[in-house]
């Protein structure tokens, strides 16, 4: 774009496009290492199966599935898959700071009184709840926490009692009610890496060609002055353009703005910023592509440590809110839990798999059918009892073979 040499408002949202700076409203998740975190976050929680234990006498075992968890194995609502209800949970828990889904029970009548069932899970979009704590115990309960929904479609309003809410938040709460949003934190970071990318998406635009000023003396009425200017663009502006001669009339000065991006290490800057967005978020630098300072061992540490630094607290915050919303009282007594499978974001090359599974089962710490469970493999009769390495005995008795 061309402007004259003449005194314009530095203010002017025309001077600010034509510098690549965007006047527009800022979508944050439109920043592509954010939208990555988010990414990355929401589909691992989205893959991870939600498994339903039993604590007993021999050990933890598996359970048959109570209503809560056939819904949640199956399909949490009729609008929505597992995969799909857990990253958008993760989705708005991320993005908003909060999560919130409405439990909806229907009571269950039975000869002698009856029960609330688990009927559906609903997702709250987290932008349309606000949490009320009932400090003067008007709904009967001092100190209570509610939550207020609008459904933004039909406008219409409803307040839930905490049991009927699962409530997931972010590590960063001074509160413990609520969570605050990495966006929030990292307001300053985000919107400059969102920049940042609005720039070069412009330079592509612009055949990644500089941006000029043409002088000249005297004045232009605004007709003139639009048609000079549309003329110079027709030469200047798209890549296909690029490279060609720009015709000056006499007396005028076409001088383009240098900006060189090496110069103001712009790409530095700009992977300095993903890297402490993603650091923010807990991912490591070789899920956003970076592998500057990565090798095959370097990258499976990464994972490793990837969940045990930022998916084990996810998890382990999901499964608490679980157990306390969706079991009754004789159901914790009895010892039932739930928990996430978080080995599908563990799983090696197959030779190593291999290797594993064949010292566990050698060393009697897994049965043959534990590992062929492992492998999607039927069980097989026999495969129920531990085996061991019959030349194993125990530390108390070594040497007394020999007496």
């Amino acid at each position: 774009m061309i402007m004259p040499s003449k005194t314009v408002d530095m203010k002017s949202e025309e001077l600010l496009e034509w510098l690549g700076i965007s006047t527009t409203p800022k979508k944050l998740i439109s920043e592509v290492t954010y939208f990555t975190c988010l990414k990355m976050l929401s589909e691992t929680l989205g893959k991870m199966p939600l498994k339903f234990y039993q604590e007993t006498d021999k050990g933890i075992l598996k359970a048959n599935s109570n209503e809560a968890h056939k819904l949640l194995k199956v399909r949490p609502n009729p609008l929505m898959t597992p995969s799909t209800f857990w990253a958008t949970i993760e989705q708005n828990r991320n993005h908003y700071g909060n999560a919130y889904v409405w439990i909806r029970r229907t009571f269950k009548k039975a000869r002698y009184g009856g029960s609330y069932k688990v009927q559906d899970m609903w997702i709250m979009p987290s932008d349309s709840v606000q949490v009320l704590i009932d400090d003067a115990g008007y709904f009967g309960n001092k100190g209570r926490i509610w939550y207020s929904y609008v459904d933004k479609f039909s406008g219409q309003h409803y307040a839930f009692n905490s049991d009927d809410v699962l409530h997931f938040k972010t590590s960063h709460s001074f509160d413990g009610i609520v969570g605050t949003p990495v966006k929030d934190i990292l307001k300053s970071m985000v919107e400059g890496g969102l920049e940042s990318q609005n720039f070069m998406n412009n330079l592509y635009k612009s055949g990644l060609t500089a941006k000029a000023v043409l002088e000249y003396t005297g004045d232009l009425n605004e007709e003139a002055r639009k048609k000079l200017v549309a003329g110079f663009e027709a030469f200047a502006n798209g890549s296909k353009n690029t490279g060609k001669i720009i015709p000056v009339p006499l007396g005028m000065k076409l001088v383009p703005l240098d900006i060189k991006l090496t110069d103001s290490q712009f790409f530095e800057l700009k992977k300095f910023s993903a890297l402490q967005i993603a650091g923010a978020f807990g991912i490591k630098p070789n899920q956003i592509n970076d592998y500057e300072k990565s090798s095959y061992a370097n990258s499976e540490m990464q994972q490793l440590s990837f969940y045990v630094d930022t998916e084990l607290f996810i998890l382990k915050q999901y499964e608490e809110e679980l157990n306390y919303k969706l079991l009754n009282e004789e159901e914790v007594d009895q010892g039932y839990f739930f928990k996430f499978n978080e080995k599908v974001i563990l799983r090696t090359d197959s030779k190593t798999q291999m290797e594993a599974l064949s010292k566990a089962v050698n060393n009697g710490i897994y049965t043959p059918n534990e590992a062929r469970e492992f492998l999607d493999k039927p069980a097989k009769e026999g495969g129920d009892q531990l085996v061991m390495n019959g030349n194993y005995i125990p530390i108390t008795k070594v040497g007394k073979q020999y007496d």
